[in-house]
């Protein structure tokens, strides 16, 4: 069965070309506003009509942990019963809304719990702009939007998911829509070399944030096996021409493992990476998984960021939010299916 939200509002009109065109236009808003057939305003015949062949609502709350900070961890259940996770937290700045682009990710980075039962599947574009829209009605009236930012950095790799990815941006940016500002949106890779170019040419402007998390090939391939594919050097050439079409500040994601990247060499060597590229690095704390790698201090990671800002570097420390409902990416998830 068709997924309803995979269309514009004009595609829509073309889908669903027996019915009014006002018609389209009700189920476009019900899309937006995470309603399923029983609250459509249409004749019983048409409804049925739809039900046979297409999925108004893909996705589903299954289960909502809330923070003491007010941030929500979501469990979300899909049409054919997988589950996907979300994070909606509140931020001076604009409330935002983590979202994952697979059931899963194939990508296997040691530190991420996203990636410990492997991907069963990409999410389409129409099932993640149910996730913003099912999420943002949780948080408000659902005819309002309840959020401003949205950051593409929960459960898989979105360059992996790259068409429907593309698309979806197309969905939540369209002015008939949720109407987003491409400013407001961030994408984080693990590096896909390939399709930095390819994305490049597209002139999105939104952030792109890269998953560094080591100074050498050496060290990155020991916790991240895209490293074996794709060097730091083609990455660092492939954001050089991102900026070079888009003119947009890249960002350098930056998970401090003790031991492993958190040395005097580390910070020196992001500060010769970064010294041509119009780029940020944002640390993140280490949320551990249950494997081998261990976390810093937060005092370390604090001294680690003002090494890097002394020495010219633009740097800044991760706000840890949601970190009592396992809020980081993949952690809900990977436990409900373990106790599943």
């Amino acid at each position: 069965m068709k997924i309803l939200s995979d269309f514009s509002l004009d595609e829509l009109k073309k889908e669903l070309a027996d019915l009014p065109a006002f018609r389209a236009k009700q189920v476009f808003d019900a899309i937006l506003q995470a309603k399923d057939f029983s609250e459509l305003k249409l004749p019983k015949k048409d409804i049925e009509t739809l039900k046979q062949n297409y999925i108004l609502k893909p996705v589903e709350i299954f289960k909502t942990l809330k923070s003491r900070d007010g941030t929500k961890k979501y469990l979300l259940k899909l049409s054919d019963n997988n589950i996907i996770e979300c994070v909606y937290l509140l931020q001076n700045y604009g409330n935002t809304i983590c979202m994952s682009t697979q059931v899963g990710c194939k990508m296997g980075c040691k530190f991420c719990a996203s990636t410990l039962n492997g991907c069963v599947r990409n999410l389409t574009a129409g099932e993640m702009l149910s996730t913003i829209a099912v999420v943002n009605a949780d948080n408000g009236k659902c005819n309002e939007r309840n959020f401003t930012n949205i950051v593409l950095m929960g459960s898989g790799e979105p360059f992996d998911n790259y068409d429907n990815v593309v698309k979806w941006l197309q969905l939540i940016t369209d002015k008939a829509g949720f109407n987003v500002s491409e400013r407001n949106i961030s994408l984080s890779t693990c590096g896909l070399v390939d399709k930095i170019y390819d994305f490049a040419k597209l002139n999105f402007n939104i952030t792109l944030c890269v998953s560094l998390h080591a100074t050498t090939d050496e060290i990155r391939k020991t916790i991240m096996p895209i490293a074996n594919r794709y060097s730091i050097s083609e990455i660092v050439d492939a954001l050089k021409f991102y900026i070079g079409e888009n003119n947009r500040r890249v960002v350098f994601e930056y998970c401090l493992i003790k031991d492993v990247n958190n040395s005097k060499q580390d910070i020196l060597r992001l500060k010769e990476l970064t010294k041509d590229l119009k780029c940020h690095v944002n640390v993140i704390c280490l949320n551990p998984n249950g494997g081998p790698l261990k976390a810093t201090t937060r005092a370390e990671a604090v001294a680690f960021v003002k090494a890097l800002n002394d020495l010219g570097v633009s740097a800044t420390l991760r706000r840890s939010q949601g970190s009592d409902i396992e809020g980081a990416c993949g952690m809900l998830r990977a436990k409900t299916l373990k106790q599943n």
